[in-house]
């Protein structure tokens, strides 16, 4: 896995997009699918002018990778990326707090490199943090314990000796009680000193600048102005907001998937 790296600047041709927070599989098998097919929709048409695609984490609302078993359904997804991967663009994933425990499926089979913590790119003159967002910011500490629990290897192998059946069912269980499977994703702005994710970027930014901070994990689009030529974007979510972000050439755009979301939903 890839960990976070600043690479020297890269003159891109064509846009780059960001998307994250599908939770694809929860509240149930048949509205998820209709989001995956709105996904894939979105993806195909990003590829028509895309450079590059960051997949910045929460995609699936589980995931677990066995040595030879990964969760089922998806297909159409998964099938998608690997030919985006395969025509030349190359497509980045980002770990969430959901998706954790993506191993080496996606680089080995999808041609995607994976990271899991947040990674700084030079492109096209500015220069960005992108990342997924969780855990990141003051507070939150029962969290940041429970991410420590779960990225730990020999709890991961434990978990890994459970049958599919079980484990995979007892994860995707607790899944569907979460406040994202109710509907309930917490999508009220709490002010500049109550957002996490917005202090984080700040305190970075006293020591350091960033053209651009681009993370998922809140699920409320926002694109905040931090300083004269410094910007926090969070991308939203694929849920209720349908948004994702686009860097053409220095200049990045929050857009929502409107034509295609009044078709699907």
């Amino acid at each position: 896995m890839e960990e976070q790296t600043t690479i020297t600047n890269e003159n891109i041709s064509g846009k780059i997009y960001f998307a994250s927070d599908c939770h694809l599989g929860v509240p149930d098998a048949a509205s998820s699918l209709v989001r995956e097919k709105l996904f894939v929709a979105w993806l195909e048409e990003a590829r028509k002018d895309a450079a590059e695609i960051y997949l910045c984490g929460d995609i699936f609302d589980f995931w677990f990778e066995y040595k030879t078993v990964i969760p089922k359904g998806f297909s159409r997804l998964l099938g998608t990326l690997s030919s985006i991967t395969d025509s030349g663009i190359k497509v980045h994933y980002f770990t969430g707090n959901h998706d954790m425990w993506v191993f080496r499926y996606f680089t080995e089979e999808l041609g995607m490199p994976v990271y899991r913590k947040p990674i700084v790119r030079m492109i096209n003159g500015k220069k960005m943090m992108i990342g997924h967002g969780d855990g990141l910011g003051p507070g939150d500490y029962g969290y940041k314990f429970i991410k420590k629990v779960f990225a730990n290897r020999i709890c991961q192998v434990l978990f890994a000796w459970l049958h599919p059946r079980v484990g995979v069912g007892m994860a995707l269980f607790f899944s569907r009680r979460s406040r994202v499977a109710r509907g309930n994703t917490d999508e009220v702005f709490r002010g500049e000193d109550g957002e996490r994710l917005l202090v984080y970027t700040k305190q970075l930014l006293a020591k350091e600048h960033f053209d651009y901070f681009i993370f998922g994990h809140r699920h409320l689009p926002l694109d905040i102005k931090l300083a004269e030529n410094s910007r926090y974007i969070n991308l939203g979510d694929w849920i209720s907001n349908f948004t994702y972000g686009v860097l053409d050439g220095g200049h990045f755009e929050l857009k929502r998937f409107e034509k295609q979301v009044v078709n699907f939903l």
